[in-house]
């Protein structure tokens, strides 16, 4: 099992910290359009790939996800599909697409903020990157700005329940 408990996780990195502070700042884009904050980027040597927030709803693309799209620049920016050595942060745990694509990526690690306790595929409903029938393993760690993650959620939530 590749997924690191609470006994055993590492401290927070200050370059962890720092890229997490960037996907909550994608995340913010993501609100102020409209969509679900969730925003992440892939780093690869403390060296930024790729960016992204979720865009589904005016890209009309269901697979607008924040981490697809900062994959797909990532991919892009290093001229490959396969990522190997990169870290991908999100400010929610990935879903089960976000989580299969993470791994044809051969992304080495990822971290994220808020448990997503409806879709996560990390370890909340699904534990994708520990299934030992995969061919590549992802190391993985929550957690990390967790607080700001979900606050950010519970408030764009909280004021779409009231415009209804």
């Amino acid at each position: 099992m590749n997924e690191i408990t609470p006994d055993d996780k590492p401290p927070v990195s200050e370059a962890d910290e720092r890229w997490m502070r960037h996907a909550l700042d994608l995340a913010r884009r993501a609100e102020a359009a409209g969509e679900v904050p969730v925003g992440a980027v892939v780093v690869r040597d403390d060296v930024l790939l790729g960016e992204g927030w979720n865009c589904p709803i005016a890209e009309h693309d269901a697979t607008a996800h924040a981490e697809i799209r900062a994959l797909r620049a990532a991919c892009a920016e290093a001229d490959n599909y396969r990522l190997p050595g990169a870290t991908l942060y999100a400010t929610l745990e990935p879903c089960a697409m976000c989580a299969g694509a993470i791994g044809h990526a051969r992304i080495e690690r990822v971290v994220y903020g808020a448990d997503d306790f409806r879709a996560g595929a990390v370890h909340s409903i699904f534990s994708v990157f520990d299934e030992a029938r995969l061919n590549h393993r992802v190391t993985h760690v929550g957690g990390v700005l967790a607080e700001e993650s979900a606050a950010l959620l519970r408030a764009f939530f909280r004021a779409r329940r009231a415009r209804r």
